[in-house]
């Protein structure tokens, strides 16, 4: 069964940076694309990055230039760094395999990322 952990969210101030990371198990990490998302309060779940199998990235606009997504096959982990953070970034972010756009795994716990002052 597929499991996701995330980590790394924490209470920031804007500008400042965060790296997240997720820890997947129970797949085949290498063959899979993996993407961040987050949800804010009210709001729905919102795809911010992805990446392929190749490593090929994109990204949802509010986030292009300031996040980066990258994997680490070795260590079934994919990591989100996150620049020049913003208010409207607070959300609590999660991962997911991702199969022919997707979702195959059931939402791990998520973690909070707080950006204020």
């Amino acid at each position: 069964q597929v499991q996701l952990v995330e980590s790394g969210g924490a209470l920031v101030q804007p500008g400042g940076s965060l790296r997240l990371s997720c820890a997947a198990s129970g797949i085949i990490f290498r063959f899979y694309a993996m993407g961040w998302y987050r949800q804010a309060p009210g709001k729905e779940r919102e795809l911010v990055a992805s990446i392929s199998t190749y490593s090929i990235t994109n990204y949802a606009d509010s986030v292009k230039g300031r996040f980066t997504i990258s994997r680490d096959n070795a260590i079934n982990t994919v990591y989100l760094q996150m620049n020049s953070l913003k208010p409207e970034d607070t959300a609590v972010y999660y991962c997911n395999a991702l199969s022919r756009g997707e979702v195959i795994g059931p939402w791990g716990q998520g973690t909070q990322v707080t950006v204020s002052s």
